[in-house]
């Protein structure tokens, strides 16, 4: 729950320097990443300790695994938040092509899967897994209107071009966010249930 929280922290962090072009919280977001990459690398640490000096049970191994798998999730969910900084910095403070409302919708979507996702995984709940996965649709929608946009104002404002091209990076970020929060709802099906699914299909 610590490294989801941090890793939804760094998000909102990306999310809110891209809105206000503050190169100085973007960077902030990249230097802070090592808290999650020393999180994710102890918890993997422990589980492996776990498997290899306790011998567990096969329901006791069954959430080692899920929660492995869901650790590296959100260190890649950290990850993204980080590229999106990078694109921050790369944009800087020139004035954008358009207002950005569409991102930062896309983006309020993708945070409230962490928020449900990280819920659903503490109380094992595989309904709110079921409903967090379903969420990835929409997003899946917003990211293809939005880059069939942003590619339509390439074409009218050839001088934002390198903009634009960092502006379709965030939405596909935002895109990979949310495929790997259904990721986790995959493994909390797997952890109550003992049964693979395949949610991002």
């Amino acid at each position: 729950m610590e490294l989801g929280n941090l890793a939804k922290l760094a998000l909102d962090r990306s999310i809110n320097a891209l809105e206000n072009q503050n190169v100085d919280l973007a960077l902030q977001v990249i230097d802070e990443d090592a808290k999650i990459n020393a999180l994710e690398e102890e918890i993997n640490e422990n589980a492996t300790w776990l498997i290899a000096k306790e011998q567990p049970l096969a329901s006791d191994l069954r959430k080692i695994i899920a929660i492995m798998k869901v650790t590296t999730d959100i260190e890649r969910i950290g990850d993204l938040a980080v590229n999106i900084a990078k694109s921050v910095i790369r944009i800087g403070e020139r004035e954008f092509v358009e207002p950005l409302n569409k991102i930062p919708h896309m983006a309020s979507i993708t945070q409230k899967m962490i928020d449900n996702i990280l819920f659903a995984f503490n109380e094992e709940d595989i309904y709110k897994a079921r409903d967090v996965a379903n969420m990835d649709d929409e997003v899946d929608k917003m990211y293809g209107r939005l880059v069939e946009e942003l590619m339509g104002l390439m074409t009218k404002n050839p001088e934002y071009i390198a903009q634009i091209i960092q502006l379709s990076f965030v939405c596909r970020y935002l895109e990979r966010v949310a495929d790997h929060t259904t990721n986790i709802s995959e493994a909390i099906i797997y952890l109550v249930k003992g049964k693979r699914y395949d949610l991002n299909s």
